[in-house]
C-alpha cells in the first residue's frame, strides 16, 4: 500500500476501536506461528487494514517488520505463497477439519466445514507459489 494511501479515522472512538482490534490481532498473528490451528497471515492482514485506519506509525512498524512484515508485502504485492506454507495451510487445515468433522455429529455443520475447506484449499493453490529466498 502506498503512503499516500494512508488515511486515518476522523473519530477518536474509531481509532481507539480499530487500534484494538489491530493489536489484539498482532497477538493472536504471533501465537497463531507457533500454534499450528490459528492463522497467522489473516490476523496480521486484519491488523494491517485495522492500523491503515487508525495509526501510520503502527502500519509502518508492521509492514516493516523484520519478522512480520514479509507474510503482509507479499500477500499485499500479489508475490504469492510459499510452497512450504501452501502445504502448511493444508494440511493442518483438512487436519483440523477432519478433527471437527469427527466431533461435531450435525450433517449440515459437517457439510459447511467441508464446503470451507475445499473453497479455501482451491483459494491457496491458486495463488502464485513464491520462489525461495535462499
Amino acid at each position: 500500500m502506498a503512503h499516500s494511501d494512508i488515511r486515518q479515522s476522523r473519530h477518536r472512538s474509531v481509532r481507539y476501536l480499530l487500534l484494538a482490534v489491530g493489536w489484539l490481532s498482532v497477538a493472536l498473528g504471533v501465537i497463531g506461528i507457533f500454534v499450528p490451528v490459528l492463522p497467522t497471515t489473516p490476523f496480521l492482514l486484519l491488523a494491517a487494514a485495522c492500523f491503515v485506519r487508525s495509526s501510520r506509525r503502527f502500519y509502518m512498524w508492521l509492514v516493516n517488520h523484520p519478522r512480520l512484515g514479509p507474510w503482509i508485502r507479499d500477500y499485499l504485492e500479489g508475490n504469492g505463497i510459499p510452497l512450504k506454507g501452501k502445504i502448511y495451510a493444508i494440511g493442518l487445515m483438512w487436519l483440523s477439519i477432519g478433527f471437527s468433522c469427527y466431533l461435531v455429529p450435525l450433517f449440515w455443520a459437517r457439510a459447511f466445514m467441508l464446503t470451507s475447506a475445499v473453497l479455501v484449499s482451491l483459494y491457496i493453490l491458486r495463488q502464485k507459489t513464491l520462489p525461495n529466498r535462499e
